[in-house]
């Protein structure tokens, strides 16, 4: 029994030292796993196992907070009346623009610029009315993003009606001369959108009449054989409150030869000289003492093989009315042509002054007659030829009444534009 107890105090010894020694063993191990932690607090350690799990962490760290560019366009995705009166403008967050396109479907595309961080993408001009635009926005070093608008329609519109005609020919007197359906408050902003140039080149310049007429012409009558070109980019041009243009083309004239015709109703003749050499010279009656011609420089602005005049549309009662009037050529608005006379007898002409104001030519009646001055003139001439009318007792025409702004001074005419 004693061997026993003493074998039991033995166990219990050994035991305990047992547990000891475990105990001293997990301590010094978890003393020597502390020391790692104590250098990479420091900087002291050169473990490498320390190293690469700091690695580690901080590469985790980067990839979540790496972010996916986003783009906005202004106007926004999926508008269906967006305006039409700012630019397009295309911004991007956590990143920069690559590139940006702007396109229309009516073939147009919108050129811009960017900031200097190249976050930020205007158009240099704004979207039209009434088109679609598809935006194609590709951040540097991500996919490409879409997005798509629709601009409404102007609610009120004005157009400008030109003359001369498209692809006509004409005298080297015609001017450009554009009337507007309504009118012009932004008489800076129209004339801006309007260019008129010329082949050869010559400095063209506009003159407002109106605020529903401008027109364009060089300081001299253009040269014989001009090609001119009018631009017209009206379309979305605010000429008054919220009214705007709707033109976008490119419209060309020519000017074919140099005709000049001078009136001398003091000798009652017109001289008619082409390219610089007399072509002919015609017997002719102007305005009787109470109702004198114009003088000044007129352009032909009408012509008719044969026309109705009556006296009660230029304001003289029923003093005349005429069914065939022929070969008449329009001087003025307000009445004035150069015309054939087959009631007059033949004596008047070259003679007498007997008209209302117009000038007038022998002729025969139904205007078939090739024979006589007033069919020949008609038939040497066109729109845009120049007639000079002097010593008729009259003053100068206004500049407004017809296309007759040659009647100004170069510095008068330039002074009657916004530029």
């Amino acid at each position: 029994m004693g061997f026993a107890k003493n074998s039991n105090r033995s166990e219990r010894w050994t035991a305990n030292r047992s547990e000891r020694q475990a105990w001293s063993r997990r301590g010094v191990l978890a003393a020597l796993g502390a020391v790692p932690a104590v250098g990479v607090l420091t900087g002291c350690s050169g473990s490498a196992d320390a190293t690469e799990g700091t690695d580690a962490k901080a590469g985790a760290s980067t990839k979540s907070e790496v972010k996916t560019p986003t783009v906005t366009v202004t106007p926004a995705d999926g508008t269906k009346k967006a305006g039409f009166t700012s630019p397009v403008e295309v911004t991007v967050s956590d990143g920069t623009l690559a590139s940006v396109e702007v396109s229309g479907n009516d073939g147009s595309a919108l050129a811009g610029s960017f900031n200097d961080a190249r976050t930020k993408w205007t158009s240099t001009k704004n979207p039209y009315s009434g088109t679609k635009y598809t935006v194609t926005a590709t951040p540097k070093g991500a996919a490409a993003q879409s997005a798509s608008f629709v601009t409404k329609q102007p609610s009120e519109t004005f157009v400008g009606y030109f003359t001369p005609e498209a692809n006509s020919t004409s005298g080297v007197g015609m001017p450009v001369s554009i009337n507007f359906t309504e009118a012009v408050k932004d008489r800076a902003a129209v004339e801006k959108a309007i260019t008129v140039t010329a082949q050869p080149a010559v400095e063209v310049v506009g003159h407002w009449f109106s605020d529903t007429r401008l027109d364009f012409r060089p300081e001299e009558y253009w040269a014989d054989g001009t090609k001119i070109t009018l631009s017209l980019r009206l379309k979305d041009v605010e000429g008054t409150t919220g009214v705007y243009g709707t033109q976008s083309k490119d419209v060309t004239f020519h000017i074919g030869r140099r005709q000049i015709s001078t009136v001398d109703l003091a000798k009652k003749t017109m001289t008619v000289e082409r390219d610089g050499s007399t072509l002919a010279t015609y017997p002719v009656s102007g305005g009787d003492a109470d109702h004198t011609t114009w003088s000044g420089i007129m352009v032909i602005s009408e012509r008719f093989k044969q026309t109705r005049m009556e006296s009660s549309t230029v304001g003289l009662g029923d003093e005349y009315d005429i069914s065939d009037v022929p070969h008449a050529q329009r001087l003025t608005t307000s009445g004035t042509f150069i015309h054939g006379n087959y009631w007059a007898s033949t004596s008047v002409f070259g003679s007498t002054n007997t008209s209302h104001g117009c000038v007038g030519l022998h002729d025969a009646k139904g205007a078939n007659d090739s024979s006589v001055p007033g069919y020949e003139f008609y038939a040497g001439s066109m729109l845009g030829d120049v007639v000079v009318v002097k010593n008729s007792g009259e003053k100068t025409v206004e500049a407004s009444n017809g296309l007759n702004g040659w009647n100004l001074s170069w510095s008068d005419w330039k002074a009657g534009s916004t530029r």
